[in-house]
């Protein structure tokens, strides 16, 4: 299938899976997968979108914005995931990155068809929620969701960057949007069940967006999640292992300076590499808008200048 017909597939039959229902189970997972590995491909073709998406987006976030994610049904819940999944890996604040899915929380976890088809219902969502600062990404595998496509509506008349990330090509989701993420996966095996690979697309898709931004903001070193909320056991240890393993001391020294650095893996990291007290570190890291690896890079050069200044 050539792009030329991809412009309004995913509600349509998919070839390979006219007997389904017949297939044995090895079959149907069989052809799952080969589907499933179409995606990528997709996925690979739409990265220039994608990049001027991103950097969209970062250059809201470091503005002092927020990013919305506006969806509906399967697309509404990729949005919320990947939000709600922002502040334990990234360490920023719930506020920062928000899924709003047509229908409100309860359609999380039942469906709310008819939510999707209310355009008004989107506007005002928009209204309600966002400022001049703001970004708002539209995702709909169809490209056409009446909620989405007023969200964005309202967010092109106040002069707010708008996102489109649709599974078609040239959708209504696209023309409204000022940068539009296409990545037609074609037809479902089960037709129209665009949970399937519309939904594996979307999903990859948002995982770029949001971990690049966060990347991009500094709250990624090398490539350890030094940002992330020591919330629970499993995190206590991995934040731990991120010091050790940035900074080379034994597990123990990295107890105690966690326990110094009040759980946070960054200051913990500044006070045992550079030789300084909390309170420095934490004002480096402000004075650096919390980007880590500005901080690091900021007092290397004033060790490094130290030591000249001790060798002169």
């Amino acid at each position: 299938m050539t792009d030329t017909n991809l412009s309004n597939v995913t509600e349509m039959k998919n070839e390979q899976s006219e007997n389904l229902h017949a297939f044995s189970t090895k079959q149907i997972i069989e052809l799952m997968n080969s589907e499933d590995r179409t995606v990528i491909d997709r996925v690979q073709k739409a990265i220039p979108q994608i990049e001027v998406a991103i950097d969209q987006v970062v250059a809201c976030l470091k503005n002092g914005g927020r990013v919305y994610y506006f969806g509906a049904g399967t697309s509404g819940r990729l949005g919320v995931l990947d939000a709600s999944e922002c502040p334990p890996t990234f360490g920023v604040p719930s506020t920062l990155i928000n899924g709003i899915i047509a229908g409100g929380d309860h359609a999380l976890r039942y469906a709310v068809e008819n939510a999707e088809d209310d355009i008004e219902a989107g506007r005002n969502k928009a209204k309600e929620v966002l400022t001049n600062r703001d970004l708002v990404v539209g995702i709909a595998s169809s490209g056409r969701t009446p909620y989405v496509i007023g969200a964005l509506e309202y967010a092109n008349e106040q002069n707010i960057p708008t996102v489109g990330l649709s599974c078609n090509l040239n959708s209504v989701l696209s023309t409204v949007a000022k940068y539009p993420i296409e990545v037609p996966v074609g037809p479902e095996i089960v037709t129209g069940s665009t949970r399937l690979k519309a939904g594996t697309a979307q999903k990859m898709v948002l995982n770029m967006i949001s971990t690049t931004s966060m990347i991009k903001l500094g709250k990624v070193y090398q490539n350890y999640m030094v940002n992330l909320q020591a919330t629970n056991a499993k995190l206590r240890r991995r934040s731990i292992s991120i010091i050790t393993e940035i900074t080379g001391v034994g597990e123990e020294v990295a107890k105690e300076f966690s326990h110094r650095a009040e759980g946070d893996t960054r200051i913990a990291i500044l006070m045992i590499m550079f030789g300084i007290e909390i309170e420095k570190a934490k004002e480096t890291l402000k004075a650096y808008g919390d980007h880590f690896p500005h901080a690091m890079a900021a007092l290397t050069e004033e060790n490094n200048a130290t030591e000249r200044t001790h060798r002169s």
